[in-house]
């Protein structure tokens, strides 16, 4: 049996927690039927960890409280869903299970992973966004630590306008120097290219350099001076140094400054620490201009309207970010992307497959995907649209608003935000299966697209009063579109031209 049950401790974890079962619930059970061969709570965590192998008799009794073969625990065993992480809706790729454990152990990792990044070209800060996106959807964008320290900064205060923000950083010890052309020799101790635009810099021990552009856009402006404050806040202006970019060079706005940045293979093990502390600013920073409290309420008055940013000095991205951090909705998912399909940052707490990624183009994303539509449209306002994906065995309903703007340097970008509507149903009772089964028909009766029927737009405008999100009311009037995170996989009959 131990040549062959690399996957138990996997199974039965996914059974016990699939069954709201906790150790001491499942070896009280295993008592129950058999004292003397039950296992203890202490040598379940081994069997699980894959630390100890049950004996015969011991996987008996724990196969007859979940009325399974022992054989079932096997490595053979056909059901793949046995051996898949129980992550409930929790966003992001579906987890895999690490067995055998003893390949996948800590030291094995340390020694392969810097090996398979090196060798498939990913940059040590691209793994550090995977890492980062799954920690971030993992925790359904809350990070109640990083909105603490915003709140005790800014006191709460919504709007906080430019000046004071200028203040706290004075408080803070905080000086700014405006820079307009950089030098030849500091583009190249910055580790960046001519062609990227540098939007500011920070230099130890308290010194923000800002593009004198920003003076012009004062929203901008004040974000990245919040994002310094988080800097000096959280890490106490330490010196790890990081650049802010703008245009389609840009990885998640950042990139950590380093002297004569090399081009090797070799994965330097602080950019991961620098690529966290990035983020950890930059949530920080939108924190800062949108305590959670307050535009929580500024949302719930204006029906998530991505346009509220005017009424507090904030960019759209920062409100479309923030509505998936407060929002008392967890299904949320949130793109930022340039065309023709560079993917500059995401969030996917709904779990929303992806058209495409951050580390690689791909050649045949489908093209009915609302923020590929809005890259290719003239159109500068928002809009909005109903979307039926194909998620495993189930149709999901989604619902995004998009919307193009321009960034620093005056590159177009596409912000889309977007909510899943299958948990919602099903919290009013009704079966969110059959009603995405049925408006998929609808949709596939007529090329892909098609107008609502009105007993399915009933449903979703409920939907849309009771989660009070004024786009979702306007794509419900739209009509709702079929989409694959392939064109070769199309589902749509006939199938898309580029198929």
């Amino acid at each position: 049996m131990l040549r062959n049950a690399h996957f138990l401790g996997t199974k039965i974890r996914n059974l016990r927690k699939r069954n709201k079962l906790t150790m001491e619930d499942l070896s009280s059970r295993c008592v129950k039927i058999n004292a003397e061969a039950a296992p203890s709570v202490s040598y379940l965590s081994m069997i699980e960890r894959g630390k100890r192998t049950p004996s015969k008799a011991m996987l008996e009794v724990i196969a007859s409280v979940f009325q399974k073969s022992p054989d079932w625990f096997l490595d053979d065993a056909p059901e793949e869903e046995a051996i898949i992480p129980d992550k409930g809706n929790w966003g992001g790729i579906a987890g895999m299970a690490l067995e055998p454990g003893f390949l996948f152990s800590k030291e094995i990792l340390q020694i392969a992973i810097p090996e398979m990044l090196s060798q498939t070209g990913t940059s040590g800060r691209q793994f550090a966004h995977l890492l980062i996106r799954a920690h971030q959807e993992r925790n359904q964008n809350h990070f109640p630590d990083l909105e603490r320290a915003a709140e005790d900064v800014g006191k709460k205060q919504m709007p906080l306008n430019l000046e004071d923000l200028q203040e706290i950083s004075k408080n803070l010890g905080l000086k700014v120097k405006w820079f307009d052309d950089l030098p030849a020799e500091v583009i190249e101790h910055l580790g960046v290219t001519s062609a990227d635009r540098v939007r500011s810099f920070f230099t130890a021990p308290n010194i923000i350099n800002l593009n004198k552009s920003l003076k012009k856009q004062p929203v901008r402006h004040k974000y990245d001076l919040a994002v310094y404050i988080g800097h000096m806040t959280l890490h106490n202006g330490d010196g790890v140094k990081s650049v802010m970019l703008t245009g389609k060079q840009q990885v998640e706005g950042f990139r950590e400054i380093v002297p004569h940045m090399s081009q090797a293979s070799a994965v330097d093990a602080q950019d991961i620490m620098h690529a966290w502390r990035d983020f950890e600013c930059s949530f920080f920073a939108a924190a800062l201009l949108c305590p959670k409290v307050p535009f929580r309420r500024l949302l719930e008055q204006h029906a998530y309207e991505v346009n509220i940013g005017k009424h507090v000095d904030v960019s759209t991205s920062i409100v479309m970010r923030r509505m998936t951090a407060v929002s008392p909705y967890p299904h949320w998912h949130y793109f930022d992307a340039y065309p023709p399909g560079k993917l500059n940052a995401v969030y996917r707490g709904n779990g929303i497959p992806l058209p495409w990624g951050n580390m690689r183009m791909v050649q045949d994303p489908c093209q009915h995907w609302a923020v590929f539509r809005k890259i290719d449209s003239e159109m500068n306002y928002s809009s909005a649209q109903i979307s039926l994906l194909d998620v495993g065995n189930e149709t999901r309903i989604y619902c995004c608003e998009s919307i193009k703007v321009k960034d620093l340097a005056g590159s177009h970008q596409v912000l889309c935000a977007g909510i899943e509507l299958n948990p919602a149903i099903a919290a009013q009772g009704k079966d969110a299966n059959v009603i995405a089964e049925d408006l998929k028909k609808a949709c596939g009766g007529n090329g892909g697209s098609a107008a609502i029927p009105k007993s399915i737009k009933k449903e979703l405008n409920s939907i849309a009063k009771i989660l009070n999100i004024a786009w979702l009311e306007r794509g419900i009037d739209n009509e709702a579109r079929v989409i694959c995170p392939r064109s070769g996989a199309c589902p749509r009959e006939p199938r898309c031209y580029n198929c």
